[in-house]
């Protein structure tokens, strides 16, 4: 049939089974607008209070449920305002298209109204991007687009179609959705070598990332695990991959990861890594990590091999495919003295975990935990709420946080459990801090407006408070613009948005208002007053190592 590009476009996303869009409308996108508008009935648009907002609902929404998450945006400011989001999802490998209007093919490099380079701007962001100049290549261009968000490493993608595009006939047909390129597994010679180095091991560590859950490998990874009789760690991406009661589970390893965790890798001849990549945070400083340790590194992006730590054997290919061929050739063993080491690593944990009664960020989170069913996504924002969330929170189903890992952008959450809400069905909640919060709590009004099922727990201490941690250790205690001294009145301010809200500052009060929250029809806050000194802890100091971990600090912050 002969439709506008437009209309291809609706079609398009809706051939490849979008249910959901996010986004912001403007001159060079209205015409995909109004065949959004014709086609309301088969896809649902979903209109955030600005850009950035969107490009975290469909990254919430990728997160939380593994399909690709869309974005719609117009041109110049628009297009530009995608690009924190774009790159949020490019360093957590988040699969997402991104679909852009642009002034008409003929009025391009003319520096037109609200024109702008987005391919330019976001190549080194993106998976690949796309500049569309002609309707005869848009339907099959949105197909690649797709392919490519979720084959292999997944990511974003983006497509510039200009207004003359959107405009043009073109004949459509049809097609099938597009899938993931097949898997593949490492190499055979690599999965011998690796099974080698796994079978000499007495403390093996296994150590997983949203690689991962990427994958959907768990399965594989705790027969594994119970193989090798291994404890199992994880980075802040991976958090909600396995159960977090699981018994082998020691939780995140790195910079704030919990401690048992971290000393494990530490001390272990072997860790096995399953799609993740030891940045800098995971490592600290890499001439003293792990120094007992030999690595076997699978993961589907060979150029993660022995990037920032060197790998004894790499495997490039499918965490799952690799795993499944590799698990045969693994003996099953008991390693009762490493055991026995783990049982004391576990107790240190335990004895220098915060148990001070009281609202505490530890006992604020824990009381959260009671208020979760077992398909509740969390979404947090960046800062100390983020860590207090990732060491505390309890999960039992797999692709339930959602937090940005690698580019730690602050305002990511309220977009992000709106898109999660989107893509589970479930009441989301938002861990936030007031730093993060006022980055992007315009989209309060989104939230309201679709009555979107939200809890929002504002951990509020006045103070940016990581950025303050470090002053205080690192800085002599020199508080240079950490201290927000603003008067927001969050309650009233979630009010005005057509929201419910509350303030509490004891831990009694904090129940209750989560019962409250909990059974709101929509967006209920909890303005929770936290002490601007807490802080969190463990804590690896920048360029140290597990070595230098500090557990507890005085009195005298």
């Amino acid at each position: 049939m002969m439709l506008s590009g437009a209309d291809i476009l609706v079609r398009t996303l809706i051939e490849q089974g979008v249910d959901t869009v996010f986004g912001y409308p403007g001159g060079q996108i209205l015409n995909v607008y109004d065949s959004l508008y014709k086609y309301q009935n088969e896809i649902t648009h979903v209109l955030t209070a600005h850009e950035q907002g969107a490009t975290h609902a469909a990254d919430g929404y990728a997160r939380t449920t593994g399909k690709v998450g869309v974005v719609i945006s117009t041109s110049g400011p628009g297009a530009t305002n995608l690009v924190t989001g774009i790159a949020t999802a490019y360093l957590d490998s988040i699969p997402m298209v991104a679909l852009c209007g642009n002034v008409p093919t003929t009025q391009i490099g003319t520096d037109s109204f609200q024109e702008i380079d987005i391919t330019g701007v976001t190549l080194p962001i993106t998976k690949h991007n796309y500049f569309v100049g002609s309707v005869d290549e848009l339907a099959d261009t949105i197909r690649e687009a797709f392919r490519l968000a979720q084959s292999g490493r997944p990511g974003p993608v983006l497509i510039d179609v200009p207004k003359d595009v959107q405009t043009a006939l073109c004949e459509y047909e049809a097609q099938p959705p597009v899938t993931a390129d097949p898997p593949m597994a490492a190499k055979e010679l690599r999965v011998e070598q690796a099974a080698a180095l796994i079978n000499a091991a007495r403390r093996p560590f296994v150590y997983f990332g949203g690689g991962l859950v990427a994958a959907g490998a768990q399965a594989e990874m705790l027969a594994l695990a119970e193989k090798l009789d291994a404890p199992i760690g994880c980075s802040l991406t991976g958090i909600s991959g396995i159960p977090t009661d699981h018994p082998r589970f020691l939780g995140m390893q790195g910079m704030h990861g919990h401690y048992a965790s971290s000393l494990a890798m530490h001390n272990a001849d072997l860790i096995i890594s399953l799609g993740v990549r030891f940045n800098d945070r995971v490592t600290g400083n890499r001439a003293r990590f792990a120094p007992g340790a030999r690595i076997v590194q699978i993961d589907v992006d060979g150029s993660e091999l022995s990037k920032n730590v060197s790998a004894a054997v790499g495997l490039r290919g499918d965490v799952k495919q690799t795993l499944q061929r590799l698990l045969p050739l693994v003996k099953e063993v008991k390693n009762p003295e490493w055991q026995e080491k783990l049982a004391q690593l576990r107790a240190e944990e335990a004895a220098s975990t915060d148990h001070r009664p009281g609202l505490t960020p530890r006992n604020a989170i824990q009381t959260l935990n009671k208020f979760l069913g077992e398909a509740t996504p969390v979404a947090t924002d960046v800062g100390q709420h983020q860590m207090w969330a990732a060491q505390n929170l309890s999960f039992k189903k797999p692709r339930r946080f959602a937090s940005s890992s690698g580019l730690g952008t602050m305002g990511y959450g309220m977009g992000a459990a709106i898109g999660a809400a989107y893509g589970t069905g479930e009441r989301s909640v938002l861990v936030t801090g007031d730093g993060s919060f006022g980055m992007c709590l315009n989209e309060l009004a989104t939230a309201v407006t679709y009555r979107v099922p939200m809890v929002i727990l504002l951990m509020n201490n006045g103070v940016l408070g990581m950025v303050r941690q470090w002053q205080t250790l690192f800085y002599g205690k020199r508080y240079s613009n950490t201290i927000l001294g603003r008067k927001t009145d969050f309650v009233a301010l979630a009010k005005a948005f057509g929201a419910e809200g509350e303030a509490v500052d004891t831990l009694e009060g904090l129940e209750a208002a989560f019962g409250r929250a909990f059974a709101a029809e929509g967006p209920y806050l909890i303005d929770c007053a936290i002490e601007k000194d807490e802080f969190v802890l463990p804590m690896l100091p920048p360029g140290g190592s597990v070595d230098d971990i500090i557990v507890k600090v005085g009195d005298d912050r």
